[in-house]
């Protein structure tokens, strides 16, 4: 975990000293907790290249637990009323916002609990602030608050960096990828050397996609071979 966080926190470095040119009062990198977000402010304090306001959505402070009086139970919630309790009830502070004159506010790994504080920074700010997702892994996610929600960041998000595997059931080996304004490209990682593209396309791959995709490929003899050599070396170091 600690290296994930190391490995968030410097990819946001990075974001925030490629838009200095906008001043760091215009840039905002938010994360996900205040624990984090201090990590961040004393790490980039003397660093004139991260200039930029560092919150958090959750920025309750953590209390260490005790003993005392059981609470009432409280009713059944369902997802979507779960999530915005955990995240708009932050205390007297109120709900999260950011700092006024924000010009690119950058989110730093959110979850399904801190998207629905993105989701109503967005619809606050309009197209005033460009607003960044970093290592979302929204794939990974298996629902969102809502359908506004799930329609407004898998389709009105451009995706600008994407590396990740293909469904390995439809397509195995297989792998997608996404450098912005290229297209979307489908490739296969061989036993032996780099991966080779099989299909490009304008929109996003779908499990579909990627079985018609690697159902198209064609193996060269010599490619069969090498991976056949790569297999026999590798049952002779076991």
């Amino acid at each position: 975990m600690e290296k994930l966080e190391r490995s968030n926190r410097e990819l946001a470095r990075l974001f925030v000293e490629m838009f200095q040119p906008l001043g760091g009062d215009h840039i905002t990198c938010v994360f996900n907790n205040e624990n984090l977000a201090d990590v961040a402010r004393k790490q980039w304090a003397n660093d004139l290249s991260a200039e930029c306001s560092v919150s958090a959505i959750d920025r309750k402070r953590r209390k260490s637990g005790g003993i005392g009086k059981k609470g009432k139970k409280k009713k059944a919630k369902g997802f979507a009323a779960v999530m915005a309790d955990a995240v708009e009830d932050d205390g007297s502070s109120g709900p999260f916002k950011l700092r006024d004159g924000t010009e690119v506010a950058i989110f730093v790994s959110p979850g399904p609990k801190e998207l629905i504080a993105i989701e109503r920074i967005c619809n606050e700010v309009g197209m005033g602030t460009c607003v960044i997702l970093l290592n979302a892994r929204l794939s990974t996610l298996d629902k969102f608050a809502s359908d506004d929600a799930r329609n407004l960041f898998m389709e009105e998000f451009e995706p600008v960096w994407n590396l990740s595997a293909a469904p390995q059931e439809d397509a195995p080996s297989c792998l997608i990828n996404r450098s912005y304004p290229n297209d979307w490209l489908i490739a296969r990682k061989p036993k032996v050397g780099t991966p080779k593209t099989i299909k490009t396309q304008s929109t996003k791959f779908s499990a579909e996609d990627c079985r018609q995709a690697y159902e198209s490929i064609e193996v060269s003899d010599i490619e069969r071979q090498g991976e056949r050599l790569a297999e026999n070396f590798a049952s002779w170091l076991k």
